[in-house]
This record gives structure tokens, sequence and C-alpha cells, in this order.
């Protein structure tokens, strides 16, 4: 398959959960589909394909890998290893979101408040994290996390 329907394909795939993220946060379908293990699981497969491919198949350049900037910069030189670094964001960046939407529903925050947020994760990753923060900061929710502090979302 060409690397461009992949690259394609891949950003498609995430559409439907940033969807249910910011159109219906607390149905039941987002719960099972978003809040699940679902796309960690599936797209962090899909990296561990592409870094395999990449680094083990040869699909990079020779000095491609971890270990420095350059090499990191060889790892991306192919589009192999640009699918795995893309896979990477994909599957933090909705993993963030999916947090950023439990935590403001069990923090009572309103979600039209959550919403840029969102969008922002989805497109600039830590920049939509940071906005959430001055979100948490604005509605007097502060900056301390606690997963003890976090109930479980009422589902509709």
């Amino acid at each position: 398959m060409p690397f461009d329907t992949i690259y394609t394909a891949i950003n498609v795939g995430v559409m439907p959960a940033w969807a249910l993220l910011i159109l219906a946060p607390r149905w039941v379908v987002t719960h099972k589909v978003v809040h699940s293990f679902l796309y960690p699981f599936l797209y962090g497969g899909l990296y561990v394909a592409f870094l395999v491919t990449a680094i083990v198949f040869g699909q990079s350049a020779d000095d491609a890998g971890m270990s420095s900037i350059a090499a990191v910069s060889a790892l991306f030189s192919a589009p192999a290893g640009v699918l795995t670094g893309w896979t990477h964001y994909l599957v933090f960046d909705l993993f963030v979101g999916a947090w950023i939407s439990r935590d403001a529903i069990s923090s009572g925050i309103a979600h039209w408040k959550v919403i840029p947020a969102l969008f922002f994760t989805f497109i600039f990753g830590p920049t939509g994290l940071f906005l959430y923060g001055l979100i948490r900061l604005a509605s007097g929710r502060g900056c301390l996390i606690s997963e003890d502090d976090v109930r479980k979302p009422t589902l509709s």
C-alpha cells in the first residue's frame, strides 16, 4: 500500500474518536470507544509495525535510530519513519484528548469551554493541553491533578 494512502487512512481513522470527544463526550459509545484501550492498542500496534519496518527492514537511512538528533532525523528522512512519528503523535494526542474530556467532566467544567482545548490538542498536541491547563485554572480547579479526585463520568 502506498505511504500516502496509509498516512490518509491513519488520519481518517482518528477522526471519529475526536468527533465523539467534541460532539458527544458523555455518550456511552464515546466511553466504550474513546475511553477504552481500543485506539491506543490499534495505533500502538501500527506504531510498532512502522518502527520495525523503518529500523529493522531498512525502510530508513542507515544511521536511523533514537540515539542522537542526527539519528532521529535520519529515521524521519523516509516515509516509514515519518509514519512512525506521525502515528506516535496521533495516539498520544488522542490519549491526552480523552483524558482532558474525562477530567473536565469530573471537574464540572462546561464542555463548551473544553472544545477549543480538544481542537488544539488534536491539531497542535501540547498547545491544547496547555490551553486546558489555563481553562482548569480559570475554572478554579487549579493545576494539581490527582486521579483520586477524578470520578467516573456520568454516561447518557
